[in-house]
């Protein structure tokens, strides 16, 4: 049986992450968004270029995202042990599954909305945990859904709590700085740097919720037997 969640501690462990680990979530950050900040920028005349630009902002969102799933996991025991570079390492080969995963429950997630806000929400919810899925569990893509769905499965609500809260946290944030920027940033070069600022400081949100939902909806684990306790009495006795 899953645990319940609650939603403000879930909140909560997040960002109590995103400050402790600050020193390597914002600079894996700035570098990966930096590269999509200057595609965009060198794109944004240019139809093929833009689709070049969306692959690869996609690809450095899916990295990030396991880069992230790697941090936590080294986390659980109170310490971080890798590196920035073992981080990033860890995560690399998880990115075609991301991708795969991600551009699937992109499409279906929009047509829900499409048709109606209500299946994209639900859809949003029960796949919430698919990054860590795919990182953790080494789960195919297809087999990524299923597991997501089994875990989010009684905590519907509290994980729809979480995303709704953080997306409107990162969102919020991000539209301020993207207006700082642009009533400050003068030409092209520093609209590019405040541009990849703004995901740096907004990107580990949202990675780290998966994350933290994914370990916080795992059943808890039975404590092991202790061998000197005595057996119970059997019937009779």
């Amino acid at each position: 049986m899953n645990r319940k969640l609650s939603v403000g501690d879930t909140l909560s462990e997040v960002f109590d992450i995103y400050g402790a680990q600050a020193g390597v979530l914002l600079p894996i950050a700035f570098w990966i968004y930096l590269v999509v900040a200057v595609v965009n920028g060198v794109a944004a005349d240019s139809v093929g270029l833009l689709l070049v630009a969306l692959v690869i902002s996609l690809m450095a969102g899916v990295l990030y995202q396991g880069v992230v799933v790697s941090l936590v996991r080294d986390v659980q025991d109170g310490k971080r042990d890798s590196s920035m570079g073992d981080l990033v390492n860890q995560a690399t080969p998880f990115v075609g599954a991301l991708l795969g995963a991600g551009i699937l429950a992109g499409i279906a997630t929009g047509i829900g909305f499409v048709l109606l806000i209500v299946p994209g929400l639900i859809l949003l919810t029960i796949w919430a945990v698919i990054a860590p899925v795919i990182v953790i569990e080494r789960s195919g893509v297809m087999a990524s859904f299923g597991r997501s769905r089994e875990l989010v499965r009684g905590n519907g609500w509290p994980v729809f709590g979480v995303i709704i809260v953080a997306f409107l946290i990162a969102g919020i944030t991000n539209a301020i700085l993207s207006t700082i920027a642009g009533a400050i940033a003068d030409g092209v070069i520093l609209q590019i740097v405040f541009s990849a600022l703004a995901s740096t400081v907004t990107a580990p949100i949202t990675a780290l919720v998966a994350a933290v939902l994914y370990y916080r909806l795992l059943p808890p684990v039975a404590a092991p037997a202790d061998p000197f306790e005595p057996a119970p009495p059997t019937l009779g006795t």
